[in-house]
């Protein structure tokens, strides 16, 4: 029987509902047919952002929403995105597809949709293509309340009130698509632009230092040595890709190996949040500084007949597998890790959502999404798994993974089952709650074929469902199958 015990009587660092974060890059049907249609579509919405994209991220509470990119963000020019809609500037999308983008959807529209997402806006500035002067002064547009040219202009463009300005990237992949520069560079380019990301008012802007690609870990060393304590976060791009770049198989089209070595690539994630953190800590014992994962998720090879240059993929079992062990791995370390944003949010690389003209579907991603949502914001308890070691000699995975934490009286354990065959007795264990335990509610996500996906005609083939368990006195036992994420809320 593998086992997960939980100490429930000593409390950790507390979960940010930030981790739970998303992205949305002009990159593909991410913005244009996924969040906007526009306010004349035929397509429900909501004054054009699409009604049922926003619906299903409204019930995971998205907490903040990343844009314009990614890689669009260093060639995007804020003042071709405002004003009226017939003046606005076209401009070819280089980096994704070599298509029109006509900047109908900017910073007003951006702003107008974390709003009705309730979330908060995550906004990444351009230092690869742009100036200080244009990142400084889109800064001032977005926030300020006086009186100023850039105030002035925001009004006329039909906006009196500021926003509320969350997070701030100074620059994105500046080590690739964003200036193919070295840290010694990026670091002295950060310390000039991130002093004129000016804070008006109370409300503080949390900037956000571009970091590592994966595992570079000298240029951790050098931002964190010159730039800790003029950063709030450092960000950390991963991706679990297939060996073979050029000829990887598409989403549903791996084979048991390819399982394996896409979760063994996801729990990467632990080595490289424990390796940056020591390197941060050197320099911000307190941990002040955040680890900002805002780019992460398995990137496949594009679905057959789709441009190659918008990134759609398909989404299986072995997609959710890997976004609950990667948010497990999160949790686990909230002391460092505290905003993390999947990538991307609706039609591009891991998505949760994928659209089809009218048609709107939630993958089995959405569904971790969901089952994992008691974890906002909740106090993190330490656990400790007894489970087997799985998969060929090149791809050696632990077969389950976990996290847990406690919020109003509740305990929430989530889980990870990366067995391909028969099903595994569990036991948790729960410590300090000997004969307090009143109820437990547990959701199963399973599939019946690990290359099994939900489509626009099969919308429900995996979706999360009631998992029967058996209490006895501080211990919970089930009957968990193959291939399945599990979340287990306890009741006292």
């Amino acid at each position: 029987m593998d086992s997960i015990v939980v100490s429930c009587d000593k409390e950790l660092s507390k979960i940010s509902r930030d981790i739970y974060g998303h992205f949305s890059e002009h990159l593909g049907r991410c913005i244009y047919g996924g969040f906007w249609v526009g306010k004349n579509s035929e397509i429900p919405n909501i004054n054009g952002y699409r009604k049922d994209v926003v619906e299903a991220f409204r019930e995971i509470k998205i907490p903040n929403l990343r844009w314009p990119g990614g890689c669009f963000a260093d060639e995007y020019h804020w003042r071709d995105g405002i004003g009226a809609y017939e003046t606005r500037k076209k401009m070819i999308n280089t980096h994704w597809g070599g298509v029109v983008e006509d900047n109908s959807f900017g910073t007003h529209e951006f702003f107008g949709l974390c709003e009705t997402l309730g979330c908060k806006p995550y906004v990444n500035g351009n230092v690869g293509s742009g100036t200080v002067q244009e990142m400084s002064e889109w800064v001032e547009y977005i926030t300020f309340a006086g009186e100023s040219p850039m105030s002035r202009l925001r009004q006329q463009n039909g906006r009196k009130e500021p926003w509320k300005l969350d997070m701030f990237g100074v620059g994105n992949e500046s080590w690739g698509c964003g200036g193919n520069m070295k840290p010694e560079y990026y670091v002295d380019l950060y310390r000039r632009y991130q002093t004129y990301v000016r804070q008006y008012g109370a409300d503080k802007i949390f900037k956000i230092a571009c970091g590592p690609n994966a595992g570079d870990f000298n240029w951790t060393e050098v931002l964190m040595r010159e730039a800790a304590g003029l950063m709030d976060g450092l960000s950390l791009h991963y991706y679990s890709v297939e060996p073979d770049w050029v000829t990887r198989p598409t989403a549903t089209g791996f084979d048991e190996h390819g399982w394996y070595n896409m979760i063994s690539k996801a729990g990467w994630m632990e080595t490289l949040v424990r390796r940056h953190d020591e390197i941060m800590t050197k320099y911000d014992p307190e941990k002040r500084v955040a680890l900002v994962v805002d780019e992460w998720g398995t990137w496949h090879k594009v679905e057959d007949g789709t441009n190659p240059g918008f990134l759609y993929q398909q989404n299986t079992i072995r997609d959710a597998i890997v976004a609950g062990l990667t948010l497990n791995i999160f949790n686990n370390h909230a002391d460092r890790v505290r905003v993390a944003n999947i990538a991307q949010a609706v039609n591009v690389l891991q998505s949760p959502v994928l659209t089809e003209g009218s048609k709107m579907i939630k993958t089995p991603t959405w569904y971790v999404f969901h089952m994992y949502k008691p974890h906002m914001d909740a106090s993190l308890l330490a656990t400790r798994v007894a489970t087997n070691q799985i998969g060929p000699d090149d791809a050696r995975i632990d077969a389950v993974s976990a996290s847990a934490s406690c919020k109003d009286g509740k305990y929430t354990v989530t889980f990870t089952n990366a067995e391909l065959g028969g099903s595994k007795q569990m036991s948790i264990s729960l410590a300090g709650l000997a004969g307090k335990i009143k109820g437990a509610d547990a959701r199963i996500l399973t599939s019946s074929g690990m290359t099994l996906c939900n489509t626009f005609d099969a919308p429900e083939t995996i979706t999360e469902r009631p998992l029967e368990t058996q209490i006895l006195d501080s211990e919970i036992r089930m009957t968990v199958p193959a291939m399945s994420v599990v979340s287990v809320e306890i009741k006292v």
